[in-house]
Parts: structure tokens; C-alpha cells; sequence
């Protein structure tokens, strides 16, 4: 389903967001990320400003994650981290929901959490993790909706660090219930090029993975 290489790695947002990932670790990724033309690549805050200068002129995006993995900070400082991040080079920011906002019955303040966060970082790509994994199909639909009130442009099935990764049946529901009005990013546990394609098929248009070299790799050596 991909013509070439370079529509493939367009599709990938590469990722580096083990809690032990060293300068060395972000200097081999900058090196993938540019190598193969990735779409962004993904990092915590700390190593944000370094990605952005490694990846500079070539094209890759810079993000960053705000209140990773869990979500659970408050919102002043999901604003602190996400402006931070701004502030150091992030061109893409990938923001944790509340869950326990969300259990609690308490929609209206998982949205304004994460519309703060997007109104105070205006010009970039926000991406909301909804780690489906741990929610049921009817909160999966409220949050994707709620998602898309508060101004993301995308839709993130899972951080990686949930209960399981992405699904093609998430991608189908959070299809369903946002329609044309957001994109939707795969994450977690994609490791091989069948699951992209079966990811890419049912709706994501962008796919979160460790994996995109090894991914690339496999795609090049089935031409």
C-alpha cells in the first residue's frame, strides 16, 4: 500500500521515550530519524532542545510528551512542561489524558486540562493520548469527542506504557466517533511492517514506534 520508502517513513513518528534513554540513545535516533526522513521524532522533555539541534535541516519534526505516561499532573503543570517544550524546539506535542478525570465522570475537566494546555501552545501539532487500552469502548467515543473540542489534530491510541498497545479496532472506533474532524495516531507495540499496514489500512495516519528503522529495514528488503 506504500509506493515508496519515503511515503512509509512519512507515516512514522520515531520514538525515544524510555525513562533511561541516554545523549548517546538521542544522538543514534537523530541519526535514524534523519536517515530515513521520518515524520518527527518523539522525546521527553529533557532532551528536547538537543533532538531539535540534531535534527536540524533535515526535515524531521521535533516532539515532545507532556504529563507522560499518565496524565495525572495537574494542569498548571502540563502548561509548564508543554511551554518548556516549546520553548526548547518541540514542533509537536504529545499530551497524556487524565484517566482518573475521565473515571471520576468528570469530562469537563479532562477537557479544559487539555484545552489549556493547546491554547497556551498555539502554532504546534497536539496530539491527546487517550490510552484506549484502559478505557471502554463508550469512554473511548466521549473522549475522542472531547479530544476534538478542546483543538487537537490528533487522536494517540496509547503511550506504550499502558495496559497494551494499538489496536486496529481502536483506530476503527476513534474513527467512528471523530469522522474527518481529526487524524488519529497508532502507538504502542508496533514493531513489524504488518502491523503498520493493518494500522494504516483501518485509518492511522501516523504510526508512534521504537521500531521505524527496523520497520524501514523489512520494507526495503521487500521491494
Amino acid at each position: 500500500m506504500f509506493k515508496d520508502a519515503g511515503q512509509l517513513a512519512q507515516l512514522i513518528d520515531h520514538t525515544l521515550l524510555r525513562p533511561d534513554a541516554t545523549i548517546d540513545d538521542l544522538a543514534a535516533a537523530c541519526k535514524d530519524a534523519r536517515h530515513h526522513r521520518f515524520a518527527a521524532l518523539i522525546v521527553n522533555g529533557w532532551q528536547v532542545s538537543r533532538a531539535r539541534t540534531e535534527l536540524a535541516g533535515s526535515g524531521v519534526k521535533t516532539g515532545a510528551v507532556v504529563g507522560f505516561p499518565h496524565g495525572a499532573c495537574t494542569t498548571t503543570v502540563k502548561i509548564v512542561e508543554a511551554m518548556e517544550a516549546m520553548k526548547n524546539g518541540a514542533e509537536e506535542l504529545d499530551i497524556v489524558l487524565n484517566r482518573g478525570m475521565i473515571r471520576s465522570g468528570r469530562l469537563d475537566l479532562a477537557e479544559i486540562d487539555i484545552k489549556n494546555v493547546i491554547a497556551m501552545t498555539k502554532g504546534l501539532v497536539h496530539k491527546v493520548i487517550i490510552e484506549a487500552g484502559a478505557l471502554t469502548a463508550e469512554e473511548t467515543v466521549e473522549v475522542c469527542r472531547l479530544a476534538v473540542r478542546a483543538g487537537a489534530e490528533f487522536i494517540k491510541t496509547s503511550s506504550g506504557f499502558g495496559p497494551r498497545g494499538a489496536t486496529v479496532e481502536d483506530v476503527r472506533t476513534i474513527r467512528a466517533a471523530v469522522g474527518a474532524t481529526c487524524r488519529i495516531k497508532a502507538s504502542g507495540g508496533i514493531r513489524d511492517l504488518a502491523a503498520v499496514r493493518s494500522l494504516a489500512e483501518a485509518g492511522a495516519e501516523r504510526i508512534g514506534t521504537s521500531a521505524g528503522p527496523r520497520i524501514m529495514e523489512e520494507y526495503l528488503a521487500s521491494r
